[in-house]
């Protein structure tokens, strides 16, 4: 039986950035980049990595697609999407400490 929300099927999108900050236009487009994606439903991850949650690939892709919608004119930007799978298998430490990877929180599939 196929479930409906298997650890194959959600998807995580990760946004990873260096941005220019020299000039106070490359620090508001660099703002401006971090709101659009927090506006989008991605979350801080680290400084410069910003992470979404989506049910399926077809979710993610709108995602990315805004992404790309949204890029600033200068700097470095990458996307990666992996299974919940793949995100849950990753180590996290702060310090020597283990921590917990965040959870995906509820999801609400309308459609």
């Amino acid at each position: 039986m196929h479930t409906r929300f298997s650890e194959y099927r959600i998807m995580w999108v990760l946004v990873f950035f260096d941005l220019p900050t020299e000039s106070k236009k490359d620090r508001k487009a660099y703002a401006r980049f971090r709101k659009n994606l927090q506006n989008d439903g991605f979350t801080m991850f680290q400084f410069s990595i910003y992470v979404r949650n989506c049910p399926s690939q077809q979710n993610a892709d709108v995602h990315i697609k805004r992404v790309k919608a949204i890029l600033p004119e200068y700097g470095k930007v990458g996307v990666l999407c992996i299974t919940d799978k793949q995100f849950s298998a990753m180590e996290l430490f702060y310090g020597r400490k283990t921590a917990n990877l965040p959870s995906p929180g509820q999801q609400l599939e309308l459609f």
